[in-house]
């Protein structure tokens, strides 16, 4: 792997990582579902012009529209969506690391639902991995952690490797952006629907939200989006996700940084433990 690979690795993840941030201050001032409505709506309507000057079209093939449609809903309705929701009475940090296990729950429910096999050091990796959320979930759930929103994102995160699991092997054929921008799209058009029936618009206007809300559009939402398909296509899929070991630590110290959240000894212990299962769940598909 060069040094123009590592970099593109080190900056997607940091982005990814700091959307949990960014979506925390969102969630402080304006409707969660409202404002992650409108994110999409934007976010999609830009993916979707910069992919029709590229050259890119939205005529699908079908299994382009089954990737689009499952993606939509599940990564940007209810991943997203619920863990907006949830943010608005539990910590971003919190957020994160569940969200990072993502990689874990692939390989467990690979083993389980499709009897992949399962390395020995991917074993190691998942047993480790949850050990460490085990420990992190310990130490918050006797702080007092609030309990509903923390099942929102366990739900969340359950829909996203729903995702995962059933779009492997699905090609985006040159339209990686344009399906992008159609799933943001989709997930625009039903939260839409949600927070008309669920929400009351206030907000509280300030710089901070104004930043957070542009930066999320931006930043996470289409500039992660295009370094990681670069770097897919620089070193191919496998090689690119072993970076998503350092998620779970650059979402609790982007969180801490910002936001100024409390770093607790055991959330310390438990990062360390899920970084590394995540690395050996990685670094096993590597061998076989």
């Amino acid at each position: 792997m060069d040094f123009r690979s590592i970099l593109m690795g080190l900056a997607f993840v940091a982005m990814w990582s700091s959307a949990f941030t960014s979506a925390h201050i969102i969630v402080a001032s304006a409707p969660p579902i409202s404002a992650l409505a409108l994110r999409f709506l934007i976010s999609g309507l830009l993916g979707v012009v910069i992919a029709k000057m590229l050259g890119q079209t939205w005529r699908l093939t079908p299994q382009q529209w089954r990737a689009t449609i499952i993606f939509g809903i599940c990564q940007n309705t209810l991943y997203l969506g619920l863990n907006f929701v949830a943010m608005q009475t539990i910590e971003a940090s919190l957020a994160a690391i569940i969200a990072s296990t993502m990689p874990l729950l692939v390989a467990l429910a690979g083993w389980v639902f499709f009897r992949e096999k399962l390395p020995r050091m991917a074993t190691f990796g998942l047993i480790g991995g949850f050990a460490g959320v085990v420990i992190i979930m310990g130490s918050r759930l006797s702080s007092g952690v609030d309990i509903h929103a923390l099942g929102l994102c366990i739900i969340g995160v359950l829909a996203l490797t729903v995702a995962t699991l059933t779009m492997r092997g699905a090609s985006s054929k040159g339209n990686f952006l344009m399906v992008v921008g159609l799933q943001m799209l989709i997930g625009s058009a039903i939260l839409s629907v949600v927070a008309v029936s669920t929400e009351t618009i206030v907000i509280v206007w300030s710089w901070q939200l104004i930043a957070a809300f542009v930066y999320t559009i931006l930043v996470p939402g289409l500039a992660a989006t295009l370094v990681w398909f670069l770097l897919v296509e620089r070193i191919g899929a496998t090689r690119a996700a072993t970076f998503h070991f350092l998620n779970p630590f650059l979402g609790v110290a982007i969180a801490a940084i910002i936001l100024s959240e409390p770093l607790q000894f055991y959330d310390v212990i438990g990062v360390a433990v899920i970084m590394g299962g995540i690395l050996a769940v990685q670094l096993s598909k590597k061998r076989v």
